[in-house]
Order: C-alpha cells, then sequence, then structure tokens
C-alpha cells in the first residue's frame, strides 16, 4: 500500500494532457518489439501512447481488422460506437471513425457527440438485432475501463453484445499486427468521416423501467448519491434523475480527463475503480447523506457501493446480495436461470446458490463466458469478484451481455425500496446463515517462464493433499461451469479455496483466497497456496 493511497491527487500526479495526444500521433509502433504490439486482454487492447502501445497506427490497424473479420463473420448491419471520458479516447474514436467510413461501413455514433457507457452500446447493440432486421449490428467501445488517465483502450463487441471471445481477439490481434509489420498498407483511411447518429442515452434511460422497480424506488423515497467518478455515466445519471422523478444528486458532476478530483489508489495511482476504499476516500466522506451511494468507473461498466451503515461494500459481498434478492423478486425469469460467478469470486455465492436451489455456473475470468448465458436467459444473473455484473430484465430477456454498473448501483436502491433493509445490512444477515468468509488477493513474483508454466498448469500436478489442516476435496485447471481452461489453478477445501493466475502486466501471479474460519486461517492458506504452486511450476 503506497503512503499516499486514499490522498487527494496533487499536480504532480496529473499527465500532461497535450503530451499525451501529441504522442498519439507522432510515435509509430515498432513491430518487432513485443511490448508495442497490438494485445488483447480480457477487454480488448490497452495501453498509453507514451509506451507507443496505443497509438493513431494501432488504432487504424485494429479497425481494419475488425472490418475485415466482420466481413467474414457475414456482420453487414450498422456498427455502433462509442467512447468514454479518457483523453486518448477522442483520438482514438476519429481514426476508427476514419477507417470505417473509408470502408463503407454504416456507423451510428452517439447523436450528440457525447459519450456512451460500454452497457449503453451493448444494450444498443442487442436491441437492434432483437427488432428482427435483415442484418446484424456489432460495436466497438473505446475505453480502457478504470485504468490510469494515461491509458487508452478499444474494444470489439460482436453481435451478442458482450466481449468478442478469444477465437475474435485473436485473429484482430494477428490481423492487426500484420498490417502494422506491413507499413499500414493494408489501411483504408479517408480524413472526412460523417457517421450516423443513434440516441444512445434516452433509448437506455428509457428502457430501465424494463429491468429495475423504478417506481418502488420513488414510491419509497430512497435518497441517492450518485458519483460517476468522472466518467461517460454523468449524463445518464442526470437523466434518470430527471425522467423518473427520482431523489438523486450527482455528487461529483466534473469530467477532466486528468482526473484531479480522485483520491490515489492502492499503489498511489489514479484509477476509477469504485470498488477500491482508497480511490473512492472522496465519495466516502458522503455516506452519510444518503440512503445509498454509488460510484462507476470511466465507462460505467463496474459499479461500487457505498451504505451509511457499512461504507463501501467488498464487491463479493454484493453480488451474494443481488443474487439472493433478483432470484427471489423476478418471478417471470427461468424457473432453470443459473447463477453465474467467475471462479475467482467469493463462496458465499455459492451457498445462497444451493438454497435458493438454482444452479452455480462457475467460469473463468473474464465476462465474456457469460454471454452465451444471458442472451438465451439460461444465465439470470452474471457476476466477476471485480465489481462487473450485468442481469436479465423482468421479463426473462436479455439486457446487456456486458457489464453494466448503472443497473448494479439501481439495484442497490431497489433492494433498499423493497426491503427496507441496506444491502450490508442484508449481507450481515446472509453471513448468519451461511458464514462470514474473509477474503484477499495478494502478488508472489514470478519469472516469465513461471507465469507461462502457470497459465497452462494442469490441476493433476499439485501434488500437496491438504490445505491449511482440511483435506482438498478439488484441484481445477478447467471451471466446473464450461469446462474451459482458467489459465492457473484452484484448489478448494470444504473451508477455504485459493486460486492462482499469472498477471498479463506484471512478472507476478495473483493469489485469489478466501477462509470460513478466519483471517488467521487465510494467511495460513495464502503462505501454503505459495508453497503449493512453486513446487507445482518446479524449474519452470
Amino acid at each position: 500500500m503506497n503512503d499516499r493511497a486514499g490522498t487527494p491527487a496533487t499536480a504532480e500526479d496529473l499527465v500532461d494532457l497535450q503530451e499525451l495526444v501529441d504522442a498519439y500521433y507522432s510515435r509509430v509502433p515498432d513491430a518487432s518489439n513485443p511490448e508495442q504490439m497490438v494485445v488483447f486482454g480480457t477487454s480488448g487492447h490497452r495501453g498509453s501512447s507514451l509506451d507507443t502501445a496505443f497509438n493513431d497506427a494501432h488504432i487504424a490497424a485494429i479497425t481494419q481488422a475488425i472490418v475485415e473479420y466482420r466481413a467474414q463473420q457475414g456482420t453487414t448491419g450498422p456498427l455502433f460506437i462509442g467512447r468514454d471520458t479518457h483523453a486518448l479516447s477522442g483520438p482514438a474514436e476519429r481514426t476508427a471513425l476514419e477507417v470505417l467510413a473509408a470502408n463503407g461501413v454504416t456507423v451510428l455514433a452517439d447523436k450528440d457527440n457525447g459519450y456512451v457507457p460500454t452497457p449503453a452500446l451493448s444494450h444498443a447493440i442487442i436491441r437492434y438485432n432483437r427488432e428482427g432486421h435483415d442484418d446484424t449490428a456489432d460495436g466497438i467501445v473505446i475505453t480502457p475501463s478504470h485504468n490510469p488517465p494515461r491509458d487508452g483502450g478499444f474494444k470489439y463487441n460482436p453481435p451478442h453484445g458482450g466481449p468478442a471471445d478469444s477465437d475474435a481477439t485473436k485473429w484482430i490481434a494477428d490481423r492487426a499486427n500484420a498490417i502494422i509489420a506491413g507499413g499500414l498498407v493494408d489501411v483504408q483511411r479517408q480524413e472526412q468521416a460523417s457517421p450516423g447518429r443513434y440516441d444512445f442515452l434516452d433509448t437506455y434511460v428509457h428502457d430501465l423501467a424494463d429491468i429495475i422497480d423504478i417506481a418502488a424506488i420513488k414510491r419509497a423515497g430512497v435518497r441517492i448519491g450518485a458519483d460517476p467518478l468522472g466518467g461517460a455515466s454523468l449524463p445518464y445519471w442526470n437523466r434518470i434523475r430527471d425522467h423518473y422523478g427520482l431523489d438523486l444528486t450527482v455528487v461529483n458532476p466534473d469530467v477532466d480527463p486528468t482526473w484531479s478530483f480522485m483520491t490515489l489508489d492502492w499503489d498511489g495511482k489514479i484509477r476509477m475503480d469504485p470498488s477500491s476504499p482508497s480511490a473512492m476516500a472522496s465519495v466516502l466522506a458522503h455516506k452519510d447523506e444518503f440512503d445509498v451511494l454509488t460510484g462507476n468507473d470511466a465507462d460505467s461498466d463496474r459499479h461500487g457501493i457505498v451504505t451509511p451503515d457499512g461504507g463501501l461494500m467488498n464487491p463479493n459481498h454484493y453480488l451474494a446480495v443481488a443474487i439472493e434478492y433478483l432470484y427471489s423478486h423476478r418471478p417471470h425469469w427461468r424457473q432453470d436461470a443459473a447463477i453465474g460467478k467467475t471462479l475467482v469470486s467469493s463462496t458465499i455465492i455459492d451457498r445462497v446458490a444451493e438454497s435458493l436451489g438454482r444452479t452455480l455456473w462457475e467460469v473463468p475470468v473474464g465476462f465474456k463466458w457469460f454471454v452465451p448465458g444471458l442472451i438465451d436467459g439460461s444465465v439470470g444473473f452474471g457476476g466477476e469478484e471485480s465489481a462487473g455484473a450485468s442481469f436479465l430484465r423482468m421479463d426473462g430477456t436479455a439486457w446487456t451481455t456486458d457489464k453494466d454498473g448503472i443497473i448494479l448501483a439501481l439495484l442497490a436502491s431497489e433492494i433498499i425500496a423493497v426491503t427496507g433493509k441496506t444491502p450490508s445490512q442484508l449481507y450481515r444477515e446472509l453471513t448468519e446463515r451461511f458464514g462470514d468468509p474473509v477474503y484477499q488477493r495478494v502478488d508472489a513474483a514470478a519469472t516469465k517462464a513461471q507465469k507461462a508454466a502457470l497459465g497452462k498448469l494442469d490441476g493433476d500436478a499439485i501434488q500437496a493433499d491438504t490445505l491449511a489442516g482440511d483435506p482438498i476435496v478439488a484441484k481445477l485447471s478447467k471451471a466446473p461451469g464450461n469446462g474451459a481452461a482458467v489459465g492457473g489453478v484452484k484448489v478448494v477445501t470444504d473451508r477455504a479455496w485459493f486460486a492462482a493466475r499469472p498477471s498479463g502486466t506484471e512478472d507476478v501471479y495473483k493469489i485469489y483466497a478466501e477462509s470460513f474460519v478466519g483471517q488467521e486461517h487465510l494467511e495460513q492458506v495464502q503462505r501454503e497456496a505459495r508453497e503449493i504452486v512453486d513446487a507445482a511450476l518446479g524449474d519452470a
């Protein structure tokens, strides 16, 4: 933890916006340098122009690759495009529009040239494709999510509306890198681009009554505070307040690409993570002024929930409460609709699912795994421990297939209105029934070779039979829900578990661990986890 974590940013912490944008246009990636290549992670390509990792050449090449990919797939409908409030998002959008226009792609951008949250774009794709057109739509979201102000991000959402799967992203990344290596000669581009327009804001806000019991919130007079954290949700919260007549206050109305109003995250960086107590320190100062206070990141796909009695809720805790509430208050959902969670999310969700008589669908890290179930209604809720989730409309049909921090924030108000209790109060009731787990993620040093080996590690390579004094009951390298590789391992006992996954950006591996015994037991699990993983990796 950095000594300045949770303290206000100073001038020295702020990125030079002019330098950032100048670098976007002036720096050209070296195709032989792996750090300057296009790499799609769980949510698209991310990087900084200052590192020559997110520049005009990258975006032109990625966009051309997307044009070719969608043509291969027979996607001939409109491409929805939206950007968040990061400084590099505007230049990247202009680059993409020029390439899309030259390739003859029909593009729909925001009607007021405003910011577009990730969930609003996913919602638009699903809505269009549900209407029975002869063609299908897809989209591009320009955002690095909660990343620092120096970063940019670029993500492709195919016709299902959610994050592209690994087959698609690998094809797009490989083609983009080949285009860059070829000097961009394959890029078609024109200076003038005049996209069509789409009303993301009003369409999304109007449809919210189909997924959230807003009438109940209004009747109960729930006092809501919403902090967009300088992100794309700002105009959406204003419109939600005005359209539905809610007692809703936008706590921070500022949009500043340097995010000078933020408090520093755990590592001393500016990061718009609404689940981080350090990043949310200034928001927490208002916790007693509202019945519920919420935060969103820059593209609004993450949520933070603050209550007067509990402060900032742990994401795992809120997911458990949301699941228990939704499956008890959505009678039109399919009776066999499963509960989706990533395998590094809390086991209290498993116990909630069992009590509800619902199937638990446990998948690897990455929201893309929830897409098929959300599309066909076989999964009612999909959630990640990193404060990202979405769920179905009241009638059991798809709302978004990408994470939606706005509906998760509004759901907290519905829960208060209907139950008369805050989500943090309801979580304490869950712990009385199912136990009170302690959860933490820590990092352990690893070489690149060790990270590569861990990503391919088979559960059978784990030799240990016990963990923190208890027999090991499962050693997983594939997710129980869909059989997909987890990119690491998960080791489970009846009272605890740990999962180990390599970091995609640092020379460490991540250890997620949870204990239903207590803090000391959790620390023992973490110590033994390192020993177990290191032994399995051997001389890698």
